[in-house]
């Protein structure tokens, strides 16, 4: 993984994501968390990166997730955005991601495999 991310974001792909709702919803409106003042900080610092990186986009949307910081082993702070709301109305994969442990048998027999340590998940 190297030091410093993309500063850009691959080419749309023609898949598009869409979570389905159950129905007879709405999208959760949640307010936001109380922040102190250092968190307020990092959270424009990183908005702000992540705008100009294209990571995130402007959004005018009466509904979100709040967001709040966990601190790292190192000090600095990781967001966490709180989709809880959201996962409480929306309509579970019929095929969801294998398990880890399918995933390891399947490989007991391989010869080279890859894995992939993200920085972070967006």
């Amino acid at each position: 993984m190297p030091d410093e991310l993309p500063r850009k974001l691959p080419p749309k792909s023609a898949v598009d994501h869409e979570i389905e709702l159950v129905p007879g919803t709405k999208p959760p409106a949640r307010a936001p968390y109380r922040m102190s003042q250092p968190e307020l900080v990092e959270l424009r610092e990183q908005l702000k990166e992540m705008l100009q990186s294209g990571i995130i986009k402007p959004a005018k949307l009466p509904y979100g997730a709040p967001v709040l910081y966990q601190k790292k082993a190192d000090g600095s702070l990781r967001m966490c955005c709180d989709y809880r709301a959201l996962n409480r109305i929306t309509v579970k994969n019929k095929y969801p991601i294998p398990l880890v442990a399918d995933c390891f048998d399947r490989l007991s027999q391989a010869k080279y495999f890859t894995k992939i340590d993200l920085r972070s998940g967006y």
